[in-house]
C-alpha cells in the first residue's frame, strides 16, 4: 500500500475517485497515516462517508497477488510466513500451486456488534481436528477467524465501540505484535495484514466506548466531517441519488434552485438547535429527499402525460418521508412536532436560496397584484405546467421574472416545466420573505396579500 500510495503521489494520480470534499483536511491525514504505516479509526457521525473510505482503502493494493493455493490461510509463496504453508512449499518445491487473488477479494469487513466472539475475529481450536491426532501446537488444529484470513489485505471493523470490550481486548496482539495467540496455546501466526476502523463519537457515551489501551495502539485517528459548502453537497447527492431514471416515466430535470433548496434545508438542520447534533444529519438525507422530490415530479408527469417535468416547490411538501429517522430532534416530540420543524426549514432554505435569485424588494409591482385576493395564482403538485404558466401569465411581471430565474439557473427560458418551477419559486421567495401569504384549499395552494 505504501509503494502504491508513493507511485501515486509522484504521477499526481487521484487516490480516491469519487470522495468529494475531503481533500484537503482527511485525505492528507489518510496518505500520512499509510507512508507512517499506521492502522486507523475513522471517527465520525453518520453519513460521513467512513465505511466508503475503509473500502476505497482496496485501491492502493497491488491488483493481483500471488499466494500458496492449498494453504488454509493466504501467504506469500516466496516468503511463507505460516506452518503449513513451508511444508507445501518444502514438499511441492517449484512445483507448489499458487492461485492470484484480485485486490477486492483480500478485503475484510465485519460489522461490529455485541455477539462478536474472539473465535469470530481470531479463531478456535477444532476438535474435530484435534481428535484425528493432531497436536494442539499445530496450526492446522485451528479454525482461523476473519482476521487471519485477511492476511496480505485488510480488515475492517464498522462500529468499533460496539464491540465487546473483552473482545476489543482480544485485538491487543494484533495491532501491536502483529500475532494472534488462540486459546492460549502455543500458536503464533505472525501476521501481514492492515487493520482499520469506523466509530462515531456518539457511541463513547451512549452504546459503548474504545478500551483506552485499543486507542493507544491505533496509529491515527481520521476526523471525518459533512460536506463544507453547498457545491460539495450538491455533488456527493447528483453523483449518489437516483436521479436519471430508466426510461419508463417522463423526463425529469432538476432546476439548480431547486437542488440548492435540498442541500440548504440539510444544512440548516446540521445547525438547528432543535435537531440532536450529536446524532448529525446524514447526507443520506440529501440524498433521500432528492430522490423523492424527483419522484414526485416523475408521478406529476406520468399521471398527466407531460414529456418532461422539473420539480417545483409544491414538491418539497412530499420530503417529509424521507426525513423522518434522519433527523433526531433535541427533545422527543409527536410526529406534528417533527414535520412542523420540517417545514420550518424547508421555508428558511427557499428564503437563503431566493436570495441569491431574486431581488424581493424589487418585486413590489407583482405583489400589489394580490391585494385583497383580486389575483389568483393556484399551484400544487397535481396541475400541468402549462396550466400553472398560464395561471401565471394572469400576474404582470411574473413570467419576465421567471425567465430571468430560469437564466441564472441555466434552464430554458420558453419550456413550460422550467417556467412553472421558477414562477412557484418566485411566488413562494414572496411568501417566506413575509410579502404574501397563501392558503390551502382542495389540496393546493393560493397566494394572496
Amino acid at each position: 500500500m505504501r509503494d502504491n500510495l508513493i507511485r501515486k503521489l509522484r504521477a499526481g494520480e487521484p487516490l480516491f475517485p469519487g470522495i468529494i470534499g475531503y481533500d484537503d483536511t482527511v485525505i492528507p491525514q489518510i496518505v500520512n497515516a499509510i507512508l507512517s504505516r499506521h492502522d486507523m479509526l475513522f471517527l465520525g457521525l453518520r453519513g460521513q462517508a467512513k465505511t466508503r473510505m475503509l473500502r476505497a482503502l482496496t485501491s492502493l493494493l497491488d491488483e493481483y497477488r500471488p499466494v500458496v493455493a492449498d494453504a488454509d490461510l493466504p501467504d506469500d509463496p516466496v516468503a511463507p510466513m505460516f506452518r503449513q504453508s513451508r511444508a507445501i512449499i518444502a514438499e511441492k518445491g517449484d512445483e507448489t500451486p499458487i492461485r492470484w487473488i484480485h485486490r477486492d477479494d483480500r478485503y475484510q469487513e465485519k460489522l461490529a456488534t455485541p455477539d462478536v466472539t474472539i473465535a469470530d475475529l481470531l479463531g478456535e481450536i477444532d476438535l474435530v481436528k484435534h481428535a484425528e491426532g493432531r497436536y494442539l501446537a499445530d496450526e492446522s488444529v485451528m479454525h482461523f477467524g476473519l482476521i487471519p484470513r485477511s492476511n496480505l489485505g485488510i480488515f475492517a471493523i464498522n462500529e468499533l465501540p460496539d464491540l465487546a470490550p473483552r473482545i476489543q481486548v482480544g485485538l491487543f496482539n494484533v495491532l501491536q505484535e502483529r500475532d494472534v495467540q488462540i486459546r492460549g496455546f502455543p500458536v503464533r501466526l505472525p501476521l501481514d495484514v492492515y487493520m482499520v476502523f469506523s466509530a462515531n463519537p456518539e457511541d463513547y457515551t451512549n452504546r459503548g466506548r474504545i478500551v483506552t489501551p485499543l486507542k493507544d495502539r491505533i496509529g491515527s485517528v481520521i476526523r471525518t466531517h459533512y460536506p463544507r459548502t453547498i457545491e460539495e453537497s450538491m455533488a456527493i447527492t447528483a453523483e449518489n441519488a437516483w436521479i436519471e431514471r430508466d426510461g419508463q416515466g417522463p423526463k425529469v430535470v432538476v432546476p439548480r434552485f431547486m437542488a440548492e433548496v435540498v442541500e440548504e434545508f440539510v444544512r440548516l438542520a446540521r445547525t438547528s438547535p432543535h435537531v440532536n447534533q450529536q446524532s448529525g444529519v446524514s447526507v443520506r438525507a440529501s440524498i433521500t429527499c432528492m430522490e423523492t422530490l424527483v419522484s414526485n415530479a416523475e408521478r406529476r408527469g406520468i399521471v398527466l402525460g407531460e414529456p418532461q417535468v422539473m420539480p417545483r416547490v409544491s414538491d418539497l411538501a412530499n420530503i417529509n418521508a424521507s426525513c423522518r429517522g434522519k433527523i433526531e430532534l433535541m427533545l422527543a416530540e409527536d410526529e406534528q412536532g417533527e414535520d412542523k420543524l420540517i417545514t420550518a426549514l424547508l421555508g428558511e432554505a427557499v428564503k437563503n436560496v431566493a436570495a441569491k435569485y431574486v431581488d424581493v424588494d424589487e418585486l413590489d409591482a407583482i405583489v400589489q397584484q394580490f391585494q385583497g385576493g383580486k389575483t389568483n395564482v393556484e399551484i400544487g403538485d397535481d396541475i400541468a405546467s402549462e396550466d400553472l404558466v398560464a395561471s401565471a401569465e394572469k400576474v404582470r411581471g411574473l413570467i419576465r421574472e421567471s425567465r430571468a430565474v430560469c437564466a441564472k439557473a441555466g434552464l430554458p427560458a420558453d419550456e413550460p416545466a422550467a417556467l412553472a418551477s421558477a414562477a412557484e419559486f418566485i411566488l413562494e421567495s414572496l411568501y417566506v420573505n413575509n410579502r404574501l401569504s397563501k392558503y390551502t384549499y382542495r389540496g393546493n395552494t393560493f397566494y394572496k396579500r
